[in-house]
C-alpha cells in the first residue's frame, strides 16, 4: 500500500508538505501542488480519510441529502445530481447520500459524522432539518429550492419563469387550448412551475380549462394516463405542457397509442431538458434547467464554507432556457402571434 511518505519521497519534499499539497492549503505554490498531486496520481496513492479524521477531528464526508429518493425524484435529476457534487468533492470527501424521508430522527446529524451538508430541496417539509443543520452549526447549502431565508447560502433555478417563457412561445405560435400535466403537490418545484402556467395563460388571456388540468406526479406513467384522459374528451387540447420530462415521455407513449401525431395532432412541451429529451421521437421541446450547474456551484460554495472562508452573497439563481426541438409546433388553423416574452 502506498503512503504518504512514498508520495513525500518520490516527490523530493517532506511528508507534511505532501499533506498540504494534498489537501490544496493556500501556504503551497500551485506548481507544486501540481506536482505532487501528479506523482500521487502515478502511484495510485489513496488518502486514509480515517487517520486524518482522528488527527484533524474531521469525518472527510460530506452528506448530500435530497427531500426524497423515490417518492417524485426523477432518476436523472438523481443522477446528475450526485454526479455533479462528486466531481467536486471526490478526492477530498466522500460523499453519503440519503433521503430525508427514510430518516427516522435526525440524531446522527451532528459535527462528528458531516464536515458538511448539501441538501437538495424539494419540499417547504425540509425547513426543520434546514433548522436542526444550523443548530449543529454544520456548514450547509441547500440547493434547487429558494429560501425565504436569506441568511442560508442557497442555490436555485428560475423554474417558474422557465415555465413562463415555454407556454409564451406555445401560445405566440397559436395554441389556445393548452393542457397542463403538474407534478408531486408536496414539491415547491411543483407549485413554481404551476404558478408559471397560470401566469402565461393569463398574460395572454387564454382560458384555464379545469378537465386540462392534472397531476402526474412527475413520473411516466402518470404523464400517459393523464395525456390518455385529456385526449378522451370531445374538445382536446391542441398543446399540452408538462412539468418535467419524465411525464412527457409518458404522454408522447398515449399519443402514439391512439395514432396521434406528434405535433401534428398535438404538441408537447415539458421541462428539465434530461439527457434523453433529444433523443425521442420527435426530440422533445423542454426547457433547460441546469441541476449540473446548480450542484456542482452549491458543491464548490461548500467547499469555501468548510474551508472557513467568507460568502459574502447567500442566495444565487441559476436560469433556466427554453431548448426547441421538434415536438411543439403551431396548431391547424392556428395563428401565430409575437412572443410576449
Amino acid at each position: 500500500m502506498v503512503t504518504i511518505k512514498d508520495v513525500a519521497r518520490a516527490a523530493g519534499v517532506s511528508h507534511t508538505t505532501v499533506s498540504r499539497a494534498l489537501n490544496n492549503s493556500e501556504s503551497v505554490r500551485p506548481e507544486t501542488i501540481a506536482h505532487i498531486q501528479k506523482i500521487a496520481t502515478e502511484l495510485n496513492y489513496v488518502a486514509n480519510h480515517n487517520a486524518r479524521s482522528l488527527v484533524q477531528q474531521k469525518s472527510y464526508t460530506v452528506g448530500l441529502f435530497f427531500s426524497s429518493m423515490f417518492n417524485g425524484t426523477s432518476a436523472s435529476f438523481l443522477v446528475d445530481a450526485i454526479k455533479s457534487v462528486n466531481e467536486v468533492l471526490s478526492g477530498a470527501y466522500t460523499v453519503s447520500v440519503n433521503g430525508l424521508d427514510s430518516l427516522e430522527s435526525f440524531a446522527a446529524i451532528t459535527p462528528r459524522s458531516y464536515d458538511g451538508i448539501i441538501l437538495m430541496s424539494q419540499s417547504d417539509s425540509d425547513d426543520d432539518f434546514i433548522a436542526h443543520v444550523r443548530q449543529t452549526e454544520i456548514p450547509l447549502v441547500v440547493v434547487n429550492r429558494l429560501l425565504d431565508d436569506e441568511r442560508i447560502l442557497n442555490v436555485a433555478a428560475t423554474d417558474r419563469l422557465g415555465v413562463e417563457e415555454a407556454v409564451s412561445y406555445a401560445a405566440s405560435l397559436g395554441h389556445r387550448h393548452i393542457g397542463y400535466i403538474g407534478g408531486h403537490g408536496g414539491f415547491r418545484a411543483a407549485t413554481e412551475r404551476r404558478e408559471g402556467f397560470f401566469a402565461s395563460m393569463s398574460r395572454y388571456d387564454l382560458p384555464v380549462r379545469p378537465e386540462l388540468m392534472g397531476n402526474g406526479d412527475f413520473i411516466m406513467e402518470g404523464g400517459r394516463r393523464e395525456m390518455t384522459r385529456m385526449l378522451a374528451l370531445e374538445q382536446r387540447p391542441s398543446c399540452v405542457f408538462c412539468a418535467n420530462d419524465d411525464m412527457a415521455i409518458g404522454a408522447m407513449k398515449a399519443c402514439q397509442e391512439l395514432g396521434l401525431q406528434i405535433p401534428a395532432d398535438i404538441s408537447i412541451v415539458s421541462f428539465d431538458d434530461i439527457v434523453f429529451a433529444r433523443y425521442t421521437s420527435p426530440a422533445l421541446t423542454t426547457v433547460h434547467k441546469p441541476v449540473d450547474e446548480i450542484s456542482r456551484f452549491g458543491a464548490e460554495k461548500l467547499l469555501l464554507l468548510m474551508q472557513g472562508k467568507p460568502v459574502e452573497k447567500k442566495q444565487h439563481l441559476i436560469q433556466t432556457y427554453l431548448v426547441k426541438r421538434e415536438s411543439l409546433a403551431p396548431p391547424k388553423g392556428g395563428k401565430v402571434l409575437p412572443e410576449l416574452l
